[in-house]
């Protein structure tokens, strides 16, 4: 908890606490379904939790937002920023039923009551929402194609990615904000990533 303390210093004891469990929980869960990988789970602080936070130094989630995480895998980012914005409704997608099985859990044990975790495509999704998010799941032109339809007027689709992006953006012919997270991190996980707001 040290590390999200140093960048988010005004947690309430709530968070602190939802926070401190999902660093046993995880480990936990992990042993039983692999939904992080096994060498990387000694740093779920800084590669998982503090990496999907990045979202929140961005972006003010108002109450009654709804916000669709696809490719949800094992809660992230939709996990750490449900915790972040209580007031905000998460719905968390993944075509990997074992892995929302994860997500329905943790949520559970930690008391989240602004999640909805749900084994399903995107593609097969009907709801609007105002923000779309996603970690590296797939080329910024597939989300998308896939996502566009399911963004209410002026929402916006947040992507967290790493490497260099101006070729698949160019290729999604978006209009995107890019923002480099070793601006805003000093751990060299954050070195070659970014954030796009489009």
């Amino acid at each position: 908890m040290q590390i999200i303390n140093k960048y988010f210093p005004d947690l309430s004891n709530q968070q602190i606490s939802q926070f401190t469990q999902l660093l046993s929980l995880y480990p936990e869960w992990n042993e039983k379904i692999n939904v992080i990988s096994r060498k990387d789970i000694d740093n779920l602080e800084v590669h998982h939790i503090l990496h999907s936070l990045a979202i929140a130094r961005f972006l003010k989630f108002e109450k009654s937002t709804m916000v669709l995480d696809v490719g949800t895998g094992g809660g992230f980012p939709g996990i750490p920023l449900a915790i972040f914005f209580p007031e905000t409704k998460f719905h968390l997608i993944d075509s990997i039923g074992k892995k929302i099985r994860v997500v329905e859990n943790i949520a559970d044990s930690i008391g989240l009551r602004n999640v909805k975790a749900e084994h399903t495509n995107v593609i097969l999704l009907t709801g609007r929402y105002d923000y779309i998010v996603s970690r590296a799941v797939k080329p910024i032109a597939q989300m998308k194609s896939w996502n566009s339809r399911l963004l209410k007027k002026n929402g916006q689709m947040v992507f967290l990615k790493g490497g260099d992006l101006r070729s698949e953006i160019e290729e999604a012919k978006v209009n995107c904000q890019l923002h480099e997270l070793s601006d805003l991190f000093d751990e060299e996980f954050f070195l070659t990533k970014k954030l796009l707001i489009c």
